[in-house]
């Protein structure tokens, strides 16, 4: 009894050194924004649906302190107040099985450089529920979420005077840039996934279990005039928008792939994007990033498929320059709206 008793308590000393030294760790490597930060989880009403899952990054005058987002700690002011006016507003659209948290380390580098970023969670598409996956609805939905955070944050959010609503852009990852390309006025033909991966079929195919039984009408997808600027990286299903279904955008465009990108393939998806686009994209190739490389830098013991990169690859390093790249374009495209 007595050795039973030691050794349960030895477990228990060592299991709360981890847990201690994780939090310790968590702390000392919490990202630092260059201005001061606040953020909030909030829940916005889907009139279709349950409410939508919602994180928000603005500049503040508050007092930081340490908060979990998703895997990583960040010094933000949880619910500290907004502070600024004409404030520039970026949405941001996850991949595929993401969260609203799968891009924090960008939203908080936009938010430092003084935007407001909300960050969605899409309904029946996220590492909590993937219910909606391998039916329409996982993709016509998402353009739909990004609308009704749109409509919240520039009517319904407290700060919403903060908000300049001629400076709005979007922020879209695989599956997010697919939405995003929608909301800026792209019109996909979805039965080109079916024909697309009887004859090629890529790792985006397995995704789309039960195709639709007759076309998709124009107008299930959602278009957003109010936003003027994308920042589209590693889009999925590009070659859905064959043969002109970018041809509405009028938003500027900054479009971003890995060369060893093996999920979404350069050919089939961003050369077609990249192509389809009325205005020539700002267009970056990054040598040796895999398609997960533009999600925030995670530990790769923890989730290896998403966090682990091509050897010789640091994400840390790439995402330092990715981000700054990523502000300083949304700041050209709308310091002519101020």
């Amino acid at each position: 009894m007595k050795l039973a008793f030691k050794i349960g308590a030895g477990l228990l000393i060592a299991l709360t050194l981890l847990v201690v030294g994780a939090v310790a760790t968590l702390y000392l490597k919490a990202a630092t924004p260059e201005h001061p930060v606040g953020f909030a989880e909030i829940a916005v009403k889907d009139p279709q649906d349950k409410p939508l899952r919602v994180d928000v990054w603005y500049p503040t005058d508050s007092p930081p302190g340490m908060s979990i987002v998703g895997p990583s700690a960040q010094k933000v002011a949880a619910k500290g107040a907004v502070a600024g006016r004409s404030l520039p507003l970026v949405v941001i659209s996850h991949g595929n099985g993401g969260l609203a948290s799968s891009h924090s380390d960008t939203a908080l580098a936009l938010a430092s450089a003084g935007f407001v970023v909300a960050a969605v969670t899409h309904t029946g598409d996220n590492a909590r529920d993937e219910s909606y996956v391998g039916t329409p609805r996982w993709l016509i939905d998402r353009s739909r979420h990004i609308h009704v955070v749109l409509d919240h944050m520039l009517n319904d959010w407290p700060a919403h005077e903060q908000i300049d609503a001629a400076r709005v852009g979007v922020f879209g990852f695989s599956a997010g840039g697919f939405a995003a390309l929608v909301s800026i006025g792209g019109v996909p033909d979805l039965a080109q996934i079916a024909r697309h991966c009887t004859a090629q079929p890529e790792f985006a195919c397995g995704l789309w279990k039960q195709l639709p039984s007759a076309p998709v009408p124009e107008t299930a997808w959602v278009h957003d005039p109010r936003i003027k600027a994308a920042v589209i990286a590693a889009p999925g299903y590009g070659f859905a928008f064959e043969p002109d279904g970018l041809r509405q955008v009028t938003a500027a465009v900054q479009l971003w792939n890995g060369a060893e990108d093996r999920n979404v393939p350069y050919e089939t998806n961003t050369a077609v994007v990249r192509r389809l686009l009325p205005t020539p994209p700002e267009y970056h190739a990054v040598p040796g990033a895999a398609h997960f490389s533009f999600v925030a830098p995670c530990p790769s013991w923890l989730f290896p498929l998403i966090c682990e990169d091509p050897k010789g690859f640091d994400r840390a390093a790439f995402h330092s320059d990715f981000n700054g790249s990523v502000v300083a374009f949304f700041q050209q495209q709308f310091a002519a709206r101020k």
